[in-house]
């Protein structure tokens, strides 16, 4: 089976060479997504929680145009440049999910792509074939 790529118009895509998400058969995997707005910047500078939202409205999003539901993630990987705000992080993340609860982890990184980036998230998603 070819594999599905989904592009979410990020700026990095093209010169990094990589897809905002891709499906094989039944699993979805999703690039680590950073809190960038419609426009290319960085959305909500210096807040957590908002760019943690942000993140997930990307990951959704890849997720349904590859033919997926956030209801069947089963991982994510939260990466934050300040392990201090993994509270605000959490709290987005557990808004988004609910009772869906994916295994999750949550790492300090030394930086991101950006510095205005607090937040990156990866995500894992199976769906029926």
């Amino acid at each position: 089976m070819e594999p599905i790529r989904i592009s979410s118009g990020s700026p990095y895509e093209k010169p990094i060479g990589f897809s905002r998400a891709v499906r094989c058969g039944n699993v979805i995997a999703v690039a680590g997504t950073a809190p960038i707005s419609t426009d290319g910047t960085t959305a909500f500078p210096g807040d957590p929680y908002r760019q943690t939202q942000r993140c997930l409205e990307i990951i959704k999003s890849a997720i349904e145009q590859a033919g997926g539901s956030i209801a069947r993630v089963v991982r994510t990987r939260v990466m934050l440049t300040d392990i201090a705000c993994w509270k605000e992080a959490g709290r987005a993340h557990g808004e988004f999910f609910g009772d869906i609860r994916p295994a999750c982890t949550f790492v300090e990184v030394k930086g991101l792509i950006d510095p205005q980036w607090l937040v990156e998230i990866e995500a894992d998603c199976v769906v029926d074939e």
